[in-house]
């Protein structure tokens, strides 16, 4: 078998934040690799574990599940910061959550271009996970996240380790593959809540803004928006404007609910991408932050931004109060229960990861063509080489589906 070191164990990370049927990739690289019985080791809670370990620095194991978790591991411990996996994997594939948990550990973070990969201090977390893995007998890695994770993914192997990734965001903004696992499960458990507070509103002649996750496009709310009926859909593909205009964004809302009351229609949804925070004026924008360093775009309620701006301007426009109220929808859909089709997309990229370890296929993302067909993206094709930093693929405007979400938006009366 091409690709296939008998001596070598293959090693399994999942970082970033959880989707549906995270467990059916899982499940299905795993096993594969268990039926040809070759070890494979899953980690626990992302790359966190693999970062600390540092030989030389002799401390106790710890538990990552403590507040007072060491900042290096002399040890990585099975059972603690890894697992060997099992033919027991496989009944986990419709499972909630993430089975080897998961954290937004980024050890590539400091690596701005190639040459910081030869300075010891900011390569210093992404030579660690080397050490580990060579520690356990690991000489190859899978990796299942989001752009981070790609780019941690390309920098391993361009130290010299053979990595396969597979793409993972409820986003749907992954460049190299036309939907990613997760994505539609999230839409409709977005749809049945966005359905919920529908009636709602219809029930009490009120409005929702409701605010959904795309940290960068907006294929989640448009898909999302167009399933739950929503009045209008906006993202950051709507602005082109460097910096977003809350007041004219407002009046758009409010030109709406008033274009509305004109019909005799009282009620309604307006669904916006939590991405539009990005361009938010200086004032405005997001500046919290996990324990990772990593901003936290939700922190800025873009929505909430958005509903004050348009109760504001509905006053001074009607000389009336509107209830408008706002709702973010983001932790509640990255759990939901897998539908089928995603059920099923991940568990061929996950037979993926497998298929292109035995062609030798490294250095690549796994993704699938028409009727699943495996395709392997190398990272050369997703990661510009002077910048190291992902291809996004937002909603282009003009495109049928940015169309599609305009066509089903709300139109002013002539």
């Amino acid at each position: 078998m091409k690709g296939y070191n008998g001596n070598e164990k293959v090693g399994l990370v999942f970082s970033g934040g959880p989707a549906p049927s995270a467990n059916a990739v899982i499940s299905a690289a795993a096993l594969n690799f268990i039926d040809k019985k070759i070890s494979i080791l899953g980690f626990y809670h992302g790359f966190e574990c693999l970062e600390k370990y540092d030989p030389g620095n002799r401390r106790s194991p710890g538990s990552l599940n403590s507040p007072d978790s060491p900042n290096s591991l002399d040890a990585l411990v099975e059972n603690l910061h890894y697992e060997i996996l099992d033919a027991e994997i496989s009944s986990i594939r419709n499972r909630r959550g993430v089975y080897l948990r998961t954290s937004r550990a980024n050890p590539g973070k400091e690596i701005k271009c190639q040459e910081d990969l030869n300075d010891p201090a900011k390569s210093r977390k992404l030579r660690n996970i080397l050490a580990g893995l060579d520690n356990l007998g690991v000489g190859f890695l899978i990796t299942i996240g989001g752009d981070d994770t790609l780019k941690t993914a390309n920098y391993l192997g361009l130290l010299g380790l053979p990595v396969i990734h597979i793409p993972k965001t409820i986003d749907n903004d992954y460049f190299g593959i036309a939907w990613t696992f997760g994505y539609w499960s999230a839409v409709q458990a977005a749809k049945e809540a966005i359905l919920n507070l529908k009636a709602d509103s219809e029930s009490t002649g009120s409005y929702f803004i409701i605010e959904l996750m795309g940290r960068k496009t907006g294929w989640l709310t448009y898909a999302a928006g167009i399933a739950g009926e929503a009045v209008l859909k906006i993202s950051i593909e709507d602005i082109q404007e460097d910096v977003l205009d809350i007041d004219a964004l407002a009046n758009r809302i409010v030109n709406a609910i008033i274009g509305r009351e004109k019909r005799k229609r009282f009620s309604g949804v307006i669904c916006v991408a939590e991405a539009l925070a990005d361009k938010l004026p200086e004032p405005f924008r997001p500046r919290e932050r996990d324990k990772h360093g990593n901003v936290i775009v939700g922190a800025a309620e873009i929505g909430r931004i958005l509903r004050d701006a348009a109760v504001k301007l509905y006053k001074q426009r009607t000389g009336k109060n509107k209830k408008i109220i706002y709702k973010q929808i983001g932790y509640e859909i990255r759990n939901t229960p897998p539908i089928s089709f995603d059920v099923v997309l991940a568990s061929m990229l996950g037979f993926g990861a497998f298929k292109l370890y035995c062609q030798g296929i490294f250095n690549s993302m796994v993704s699938v063509s028409d009727n699943f067909q495996i395709v392997g993206v190398s990272f050369s094709e997703l990661i510009d080489p002077v910048t190291l930093v992902t291809r996004l693929r937002g909603v282009p405007r003009g495109s049928d589906f940015f169309e599609l979400k305009e066509a089903l938006s709300f139109k002013e009366m002539d």
